[in-house]
């Protein structure tokens, strides 16, 4: 059976240490980097299935790390979540708007955080069956060559925001809950992740411009997409 590959880019030994023997223990197969060069260049020779990525790094920061990852296409799919000491929204939206999955504050319990990287892990593919391109409200969406539009200009966004647009444009009309969007975006177990959607959802209204009225906030719910 093959195992699960995380690569930790963690300058703290302790932390990665830590880190790496509770994922050990849970079966992952773990490689670790302590300065932002080196670990890109590991990403970018192992294609980890999931990073877990400090913010405040030698070398290359985690934001520039993650930038990085998300402009090549070997690495762009990589699940990643971020670690930092700042606390901060502002932080937190600048990590989504590079890339980042997950956002994860220090301190941190060991447990809550090996249970937000299964569940990054656990993505959830099912989704409508031999149908790869959405056509609705000016809005395209190439699934099969990850490339979306609207209007005519092309959308840059990250693989979280991608899959919600998805699917969200998929069912326009229909509300779904926050946990729903997150299931769909990263995985079965999404319990830990739902407070991150606004996030993802606000980025993505913004790089939606003029149309982001588009996406509707249906109080006590989550968000649609408007009907035709």
């Amino acid at each position: 059976m093959q195992h699960q590959k995380i690569l930790v880019v963690e300058d703290e030994k302790p932390i990665a240490d830590i880190v790496t023997y509770n994922l050990e223990k849970e079966g992952f197969e773990v490689a670790w980097e302590r300065d932002g060069g080196d670990g890109l260049r590991r990403a970018q020779d192992l294609v980890p299935d999931l990073i877990v990525l400090d913010l405040m790094l030698p070398g290359m920061d985690g934001l520039q790390v993650c930038q990085a990852l998300r402009g090549d296409s070997r690495t762009r799919d990589i699940r990643i979540l971020m670690l930092t000491a700042r606390e901060e929204e502002t932080d937190e939206i600048v990590g989504f708007n590079m890339g980042a999955d997950d956002y994860v504050t220090k301190p941190f319990r060991v447990r809550a955080l090996i249970h937000r990287i299964k569940a990054l892990l656990r993505r959830n593919s099912a989704t409508a069956p031999g149908r790869d391109q959405i056509s609705i409200h000016g809005i395209e969406i190439d699934r099969l060559h990850h490339n979306a539009s609207i209007n005519g200009v092309s959308l840059d966004l990250t693989p979280t925001e991608f899959r919600i647009l998805w699917t969200l444009s998929s069912q326009p009309g229909r509300p779904f809950s926050r946990h729903e969007l997150m299931d769909m975006a990263r995985g079965e177990d999404a319990n830990a992740l739902e407070r991150t959607i606004d996030v993802h959802v606000r980025s993505l209204r913004k790089k939606l411009s003029e149309s982001a009225d588009l996406i509707e906030t249906v109080r006590g719910v989550g968000y649609r997409l408007q009907r035709k």
